[in-house]
């Protein structure tokens, strides 16, 4: 899958072309669009001739107010509301993706409620990595965070769109064990993390191993990318499980979770330190020999 992101994609006037030549190549493509004036105006359905396949919006706050104030800019919780209908209405794949984070956090059943309302195909919830505007302290607590994947492995039996997590491996882990309870196993559960089934371009083309995790290992321009993704030492090593430190090192999930790589690194400066937000003691392990 390519998804085509920003900025704003929506300002590319060539898109409807890049679109269609992705998909000629045999990709499947998504649009992240920025809920701006611009969006409300696209040609949603010239948009799906060209070929597109699922387009994301995101929504960090339950409410204008909220929302608003996450993305420091007014009136863009109305604009993404009435985008997610133009998107529907297209016949296009909607995602809603939510930003988890300590402020965003105490609003999660609103924000379920809300997705009851929109009725997306797909509600993906983005675990806060401290890169760019976002900073450590704005992380939610671990044993928070465990609280949400247990409300989730509940959700997914009564909701009517698909749950998936970013940059929240750790969902995995906890459908995994609901499933030796006696739980609902999951249909598939796809290990990929920073570097791992993953890589990111960035505008200047830049590649990395993913949006969140910025350490440049070549550039499109001048470096052949399956060759970079395939043979560089950096993703060859964010592919080995074995190379994953502290707990994750040891941890029976560490083949399908294996933790944020973008949040151990912006939070340790090692991008193979164990996952700062995860609560979870692998079996041998107790908690004084984590302290």
């Amino acid at each position: 899958m390519l998804v085509l992101t920003g900025g704003d994609p929506m300002m590319r006037r060539d898109l409807p072309e890049l679109i269609r030549s992705a998909t000629d190549a045999g990709l499947h493509v998504s649009l992240s669009p920025a809920a701006t004036p611009r969006l409300l105006h696209a040609d949603f359905p010239a948009l799906k001739a060209a070929g597109i396949c699922s387009l994301s919006l995101s929504l960090d706050g339950a409410c204008a107010e909220t929302h608003d104030r996450f993305r420091g800019v007014p009136h863009t919780f109305e604009r993404t509301l009435q985008a997610a209908d133009l998107v529907k209405q297209a016949g296009i794949m909607l995602q809603v993706n939510t930003t988890l984070s300590k402020t965003t956090l105490p609003e999660f059943e609103a924000f379920v409620e809300l997705m009851r309302q929109i009725q997306p195909d797909v509600w993906s919830i983005f675990v806060l990595v401290p890169t760019g505007r976002a900073q450590v302290e704005d992380l939610p607590a671990a044993e928070e965070l465990e609280g949400v994947w247990q409300r989730l492995v509940n959700l997914r039996k009564e909701l009517p769109f698909a749950l998936k997590t970013t940059e929240g491996h750790h969902f995995r882990r906890a459908l995994l064990q609901a499933a030796q309870r006696g739980d609902k196993p999951p249909r598939r559960l796809i290990p990929t993390r920073d570097g791992k089934g993953v890589l990111f371009i960035s505008h200047t083309g830049e590649v990395q191993p993913s949006g969140f995790l910025p350490i440049t290992i070549g550039n499109v321009r001048t470096d052949n990318l399956a060759r970079l993704y395939r043979e560089h030492p950096m993703m060859r090593k964010l592919r080995d499980d074995e190379a994953l430190g502290g707990k994750c090192g040891v941890c029976e999930f560490r083949h399908v979770c294996g933790g944020s790589r973008a949040r151990a690194y912006g939070v340790t400066g090692d991008a193979f330190a164990e996952e700062p937000l995860c609560s979870f003691i692998p079996n041998g392990l107790s908690v004084n020999s984590l302290s």
